[in-house]
């Protein structure tokens, strides 16, 4: 049956009205200048867009509901970064066969095969872990938020073993050897990340950071100088 890896972003329990804000691009102007730019382009526009952004009901129940679908190995390991990317390394390290993803968006690559010709990154690492060879099979739980469909990816559909799932659809055990969560900073807003880090302390796993920077919020107490900066971004 093989090992899995549980991938899950922060963007599945994220829900905006502002349709998609979000980067495949990230760097520090992604992460967290944009953020800036943005709140105060609102604030100029007489709207604050933390309101914008709710969390899903679901948030505070995942990690109960996810263990009565799925089964975590005794030696398991955990990892917390920024960048989806890493699922990549982390599923080859793990000898992880399979992947249950719990995403906004299904990372299979965009633009049909041909995106799986260029390097690994964080919008192609599944289609990657498929097309290398790496893993067997996927299974992708959308976001209940996603505006993304299965046939979008029609081709990725036809080449490789993907299911698109909810939790009810698991009839089978699938034994869990890797967790690994992300934060998806260009697509998630700084203002939250107090409740990712709750939300990542609540797996009650020890875990490894591989790559997740501390972003400060603190829009009160920014200088006119770092304003205009901002909105230079």
């Amino acid at each position: 049956m093989g090992k899995c890896l549980l991938s899950v972003d922060w963007d599945y329990f994220i829900y905006t009205e502002k349709g998609t804000w979000g980067s495949y691009i990230e760097n520090k102007r992604s992460l967290i200048d944009l953020w800036y730019k943005r709140y105060i382009q609102g604030k100029v526009s007489g709207m604050d867009i933390r309101e914008s952004f709710k969390l899903s009901p679901e948030l505070d129940s995942f990690w109960e509901r996810v263990r009565k679908y799925l089964i975590f190995e005794k030696d398991i390991r955990a990892y917390v970064s920024d960048s989806h990317v890493w699922s990549y390394d982390i599923a080859r390290e793990n000898n992880c066969s399979r992947v249950c993803l719990f995403d906004s968006h299904s990372d299979l690559g965009y633009g049909g095969l041909s995106a799986l010709n260029f390097e690994v990154n964080c919008s192609n690492w599944l289609g990657k872990l498929l097309k290398d060879g790496y893993i067997k099979e996927a299974f992708i739980f959308y976001s209940p938020f996603a505006s993304e469909k299965p046939e979008h990816f029609r081709q990725m559909n036809d080449a490789f073993n993907i299911r698109y799932c909810s939790m009810d659809d698991l009839t089978e055990s699938i034994r869990v050897a890797a967790v690994h969560i992300c934060r998806s900073g260009a697509w998630t807003p700084p203002w939250l990340d107090e409740r990712f880090n709750k939300f990542v302390d609540a797996l009650g796993i020890p875990y490894e950071i591989k790559d997740c920077p501390e972003r400060k919020w603190d829009p009160e107490h920014i200088s006119f100088a770092d304003e205009i900066n901002y909105l230079m971004a």
